[in-house]
């Protein structure tokens, strides 16, 4: 299995759920780990927890300059950048015509430009290396769709097919595309949209660190192996 020591990574949505739990796994895994969020006070709460492996980036995915900024934080604070984890989204529930325009339109910018914008800052880097990893961090949604979240699955199908298409045009290059498609996750996700605190499930959710780890495994793969799509359930959750 691939070792992390010393490996730099960028995590967009670093700031609380999936980014956080990810960067605390690979900080521990010896990676250096740059966190991109909009949170300046929960960023600033996480690289302190982690140390000197880790530096924050208050930023905006929708905005491209901020993602170029992302990478060039990762290359000034510990010169080079190997992977970007993908991973900054939000969701709501609700009829496709129940949400606002505003709310769709927040929903298709973060979930689809702001997953274009920072792979776009941090390919010039793997190419100039000959090798990286992208790894996406999107939902079952976007493997079957479900009732009540029509333009969210539409943003996380957008997500596979990019990622897909990635695959095709980087892999002879040394840079591998991967999905992560969790079900599920107990998290700050659609809360006040459609998901509250006590509502009944939460508790057979995934947890953050759950996809986590498999965000970890993936990235441990020897380098002649590459993970497409892996979508990962709680044991608990239905089809």
């Amino acid at each position: 299995m691939g070792d992390l020591s010393g490996s730099v990574v960028a995590i967009t949505g670093a700031s609380s759920g999936i980014g956080a739990a990810t960067a605390e796994v690979l900080a521990a895994e010896g990676a250096s780990v740059v966190l991109g969020a909009r949170r300046r006070d929960r960023l600033e709460e996480l690289t302190s927890k982690l140390g000197a492996r880790a530096a924050a980036v208050e930023m905006d995915v929708r905005n491209p300059d901020d993602s170029s900024r992302l990478m060039q934080t990762a290359i000034d604070r510990f010169g080079h950048i190997d992977t970007l984890i993908a991973n900054a989204g939000i969701g709501a529930y609700g009829g496709i015509m129940d949400l606002s325009d505003d709310q769709l339109r927040e929903m298709m910018d973060t979930n689809v430009a702001g997953t274009v914008w920072p792979i776009r800052a941090a390919v010039p880097h793997f190419l100039q290396a000959g090798n990286g990893d992208i790894v996406i961090v999107a939902s079952v949604a976007g493997l079957r769709g479900a009732g009540d979240e029509a333009v969210y699955a539409a943003t996380k199908f957008a997500q596979v097919g990019l990622a897909g298409a990635l695959d095709r045009e980087l892999r002879e290059k040394g840079i591998r595309v991967s999905v992560i498609a969790p079900g599920g996750t107990a998290t700050e996700f659609a809360m006040g949209a459609g998901r509250t605190p006590d509502m009944p499930g939460l508790a057979d959710m995934l947890r953050p660190k759950d996809v986590a780890s498999a965000v970890l495994a993936v990235l441990r793969q020897p380098r002649s192996i590459r993970t497409l799509v892996w979508s990962i359930r709680s044991i608990k959750e239905a089809d």
